[in-house]
């Protein structure tokens, strides 16, 4: 009884509401379907497929990441691969010359993103100062006041635990340790030159090899 009541409800519905008879409104409603599916059909696709094609193209634009891989001592030069652009290579930066692998956080270091200027450098000037600067990416840290000293850290601390560590930057030596020679002569490498009582000048420090015979005759 109560299902004969609704559906007198829902015929009075649909006359009221759209001006048309129940089987008008039925027969037309069962067109729109039809042309639906059809529609669906031709084009080759439901909305059931558009997902999967969706994770494909983001599983094409984000490989999986690759374990970190150790690296030892590189120099600044070498760390320039790493920025990134060579996607068989890890997206690397450093800090204090620690270098960490930061693959995992490409959309903010790696090409196109808001740090990518950092990838493949030591930044500790530029994160220090929070700078974009060109001239302050780089390592050197001196001269920065306490605050900025404070900003690093905090960086630093932030790297360690989050990224792994897969190397450090190798230091350039000077050109006295390169070279290996030292930096100043002693006292042996030079001979000094005193006046005798005579004028004449004579070695101020005897070498070994001379007799005490020799030294006599000198003074004769």
């Amino acid at each position: 009884m109560a299902g004969v009541q609704l559906w007198e409800t829902l015929k009075e519905s649909i006359v009221a509401y759209t001006g048309l008879s129940p089987t008008t409104f039925f027969t037309i409603l069962a067109l729109l379907f039809a042309v639906y599916y059809v529609l669906s059909g031709l084009f080759g696709y439901s909305s059931s497929d558009l997902h999967p094609q969706t994770r494909n193209f983001q599983e094409e634009e984000l490989p999986p990441l690759r374990p970190p891989v150790q690296l030892g001592e590189i120099t600044e030069e070498e760390l320039k691969a790493y920025d990134g652009n060579d996607h068989d290579k890890p997206l690397l930066m450093a800090i204090k010359g620690q270098i960490y692998d930061v693959s995992q956080s490409r959309m903010f270091y790696g090409p196109g993103g808001p740090y990518a200027l950092f990838a493949g450098k030591d930044a500790s000037r530029a994160l220090a100062k929070m700078s974009f600067d060109e001239k302050d990416l780089t390592g050197d840290i001196s001269g920065l006041g306490p605050f900025e000293l404070d900003a690093l850290q905090d960086w630093e601390y932030k790297f360690m635990e989050k990224y792994v560590k897969v190397g450090t930057i190798k230091k350039e030596a000077t050109e006295a340790e390169s070279t290996g020679e030292p930096s100043g002569s002693t006292p042996r490498d030079v001979d000094v030159i005193n006046p005798t009582e005579d004028g004449r000048s004579k070695p101020a420090a005897v070498k070994s090899e001379e007799t005490p015979s020799n030294v006599g005759a000198d003074k004769e």
